[in-house]
């Protein structure tokens, strides 16, 4: 890989050669891929991109670690709609207000970035089963990118994960595990089977490729806005993955001469488990907590990357904001509302959080603000049920909706 130089330990510094199967360093820290900028900029800029008609993550290839003959899977993933909101800006009270819809995703969560790199590096590698932990949004996305790629992939999900994730991994052919226990439980267990059975691993605190696919939402946010980064970017936090991710992509377009300031983080976590908040405002370890919230995807309580997601809060000068199970779904109803965009509980955290900032005064009101919706709401219709309501049961009869509807 020409644009690669190695891999290097964020913890002692050690660096290795960028493998595909690398997982942590010796000394268990998280690994980070670390590129060559010069050539990475002889290859893409502003004009080039603006040339390019492949319209998905894939239009940033010179910034992920993959070789050059290695295909891209079959499922068009990235380049999801980044929506301008004004009447929600003005419920919230900022100026501007942009949506980025990463529910749009084919298996609808952001997670498919990090899943379709993981099928390229399997690829890489020779093997033809991947394995991963998750609340749900990493398996469901690594079970359908598998089976578009001719891939299997088995799956440990916790026994809380939601119906309508648990119904994708099935239709995707995936072996699924519903372990009777937390998310922890089902990491350790993943971990064991991974290393027993040589299956490629796909968990993102271990595997550092992965957060390279994430980064790519923020490449796309900053060419959709015309290079001009927001002043803010709110993203839902559960192991920390996607919070690093994004700041790393920022940084490599700033690196690469794209872009030429950084946006600040607003790190949110729901309030019943926020360990990588906790451990950012307070600086001391991390400590681990209960998963007590309904935003699955982001309950987790003992995080397996939090050093890189600290470490990016810190360095943009972030945001920590932690928000109720109330307060998401009050604007998992604002954004359907006033936005048309659906997302679930976890994937509608980050605009909770924009909203409680603004409201507690945190952010300038002329701030032009990026919140990132992770995943769709289609992945957890009960959770929609509550805040939505039940629709109005009516006999065929049209004097029975006039009298309903005088009295709405």
């Amino acid at each position: 890989m020409k644009n690669v130089k190695c891999a290097r330990c964020i913890i002692c510094g050690q660096e290795y050669e960028a493998a595909a199967d690398i997982t942590l360093c010796s000394c268990g820290g998280v690994l980070d891929i670390i590129y060559d900028y010069e050539y990475i900029a002889a290859q893409v800029n502003r004009a080039t991109l603006a040339a390019n008609r492949d319209f998905t993550m894939w239009r940033y290839r010179s910034f992920l670690p993959i070789r050059e003959n290695s295909p891209a899977p079959p499922l068009r993933v990235g380049w999801s709609p980044l929506y301008s909101s004004a009447r929600l800006a003005e419920i919230i009270g900022v100026k501007y207000l942009f949506i980025k819809d990463d529910g749009q995703n084919p298996t609808s969560s952001l997670k498919d970035r990090a899943s379709a790199v993981a099928v390229v590096k399997a690829r890489e590698t020779g093997a033809n089963t991947v394995a991963c932990a998750s609340t749900g949004n990493a398996a469901s996305s690594l079970a359908g990118n598998a089976a578009a790629a001719g891939l299997s992939s088995v799956i440990f999900v916790p026994s809380r994960a939601p119906a309508g994730k648990l119904a994708q991994l099935l239709i995707f052919g995936a072996k699924v595990f519903s372990v009777e226990g937390s998310y922890e439980d089902s990491f350790r267990l993943s971990a064991q089977a991974i290393e027993k059975y040589g299956w490629y691993n796909r968990n993102a605190a271990i595997n550092p490729y992965l957060m390279e696919g994430k980064k790519t939402v923020s490449m796309e946010i900053a060419e959709q806005l015309g290079w001009e980064v927001p002043d803010y970017v709110a993203v839902s936090v559960g192991d920390g993955c996607t919070i690093a991710g994004v700041w790393k992509g920022f940084k490599d377009l700033r690196a690469a001469g794209l872009i030429y300031r950084l946006p600040r983080l607003i790190s949110v976590q729901a309030r019943g488990c926020c360990p990588i908040n906790r451990a950012t405002k307070t600086g001391r370890p991390l400590e681990p907590m209960a998963e007590n919230t309904i935003a699955d995807s982001i309950a987790v309580g003992r995080p397996r990357n939090p050093d890189k997601a600290i470490k990016a809060i810190k360095e943009s000068g972030g945001i920590t904001v932690e928000v109720s199970d109330e307060e998401i779904l009050q604007a998992m109803a604002l954004l359907g509302r006033k936005c048309g965009v659906f997302g679930e509980p976890a994937g509608v955290a980050g605009t909770a959080g924009l909203m409680k900032a603004a409201k507690e005064g945190l952010i300038p009101k002329d701030a032009r603000i990026v919140s990132i919706v992770t995943g769709n709401g289609l992945k957890d219709t009960a959770s929609a049920m509550k805040t939505a309501g039940q629709p109005m049961r009516i006999e065929p009869d049209i004097s029975q909706l006039e009298k309903l509807l005088d009295n709405m």
